[in-house]
């Protein structure tokens, strides 16, 4: 395995308007024995921890080895806000994949990322963040539902026989809150190594795994795996899946979609992460991993670093 990484490393690139990574500042090193993730800088340089706390995040994209156009959709929001005692941590992440199977399947999810996010923003942020602060007049789990469904109506209207899954997350304070619609999956990553999948992915392949007719393994390889029986822009009555739960004290969150989960095993995705001098630049390494083992599919990853403490005051 650390012979791979390595030389994955040595081919990895930054994104086109930067120059290569050199090989020198990239090193392959086991975590530290207090089982924690150092904060680094740009050229591996271990750093203090962030004060205030905050969340840091990268993202990345690839079209794949396999495909002739991009269908996923990403966006992020990160916001800290310091004033006197108050701190207070907002995220918003949004992975979504475009069902190509459907008329219209590489714009629902755009129109679903856009959709989703004005809602968060106007509904959550804005009250929030605004001269004038006060609470959201609606309960987060409510509001996310409501976006999922303005999301669901967007493709129907502007984007008719079109579909997509999607996954977002909502970082308030200690609060967690997660929608989610088809096989996009978020992930809770712990600095031992421990990887949490947070999503339950509505396809038929899991089902039929849920209910024991075949194993894990089976379903890995099953060649129904990508049919889905919800997603968004799909059929009515349409229900999504909201959760809510104390956010991480430390460690990761992952947004990916199927191009990158069902490509890599997660020991691969832990290492590249460990590795890695950002979380940008670990999202380009799970990427260029991905197409490495054969990209069949677009690949979108969200990495959010988490703050050892978040907390609402004030």
């Amino acid at each position: 395995m650390s012979g791979f990484i390595q030389n994955l490393l040595n081919r990895i690139r930054k994104p086109a308007s930067g120059p290569d990574i050199p090989s020198d500042q990239v090193q392959t090193r086991p975590l530290p024995e207090e089982k924690t993730l150092p904060v680094r800088d740009a050229a591996g340089i271990e750093e203090i921890s962030l004060n205030p706390p905050q969340l840091v995040v990268g993202c990345s994209q690839s079209i794949g080895m396999q495909r002739e156009h991009n269908e996923d959709a990403i966006y992020t929001l990160t916001t800290t806000l310091v004033s006197d005692t108050r701190h207070i941590n907002f995220g918003l992440y949004i992975v979504a994949d475009g069902m190509g199977g459907h008329q219209h399947g590489e714009m629902a999810s755009g129109i679903a990322v856009r959709a989703m996010a004005e809602h968060i923003f106007q509904n959550c942020y804005t009250p929030l963040f605004s001269q004038s602060p006060k609470p959201p007049e609606k309960s987060l789990q409510e509001i996310m539902q409501e976006g999922i469904q303005v999301a669901h109506q967007s493709i129907k209207k502007q984007a008719p026989g079109g579909g997509t899954t999607m996954t977002a997350v909502l970082v308030f304070g200690d609060q967690l809150t997660i929608a989610h619609v088809g096989d996009s999956r978020a992930y809770a990553i712990k600095t031992d190594g421990q990887i949490e999948v947070l999503t339950r992915d509505h396809s038929l392949v899991k089902r039929l795994e849920e209910l024991g007719q075949i194993t894990a393994e089976e379903a890995a390889v099953h060649p129904q795996r990508n049919v889905l029986y919800r997603a968004l822009g799909q059929g009515e009555p349409f229900d999504a899946e909201i959760t809510t739960s104390p956010l991480p004290k430390s460690g990761y969150l992952l947004l990916c979609s199927d191009g990158l989960w069902g490509v890599i095993p997660n020991d691969m995705i832990f290492n590249l992460i460990s590795i890695a001098p950002s979380p940008a630049a670990a999202c380009q390494y799970l990427a260029t991993a991905a197409n490495s083992a054969g990209g069949p599919d677009n690949i979108s990853a969200i990495l959010v670093r988490l703050p050892e403490k978040t907390q609402i005051d004030g």
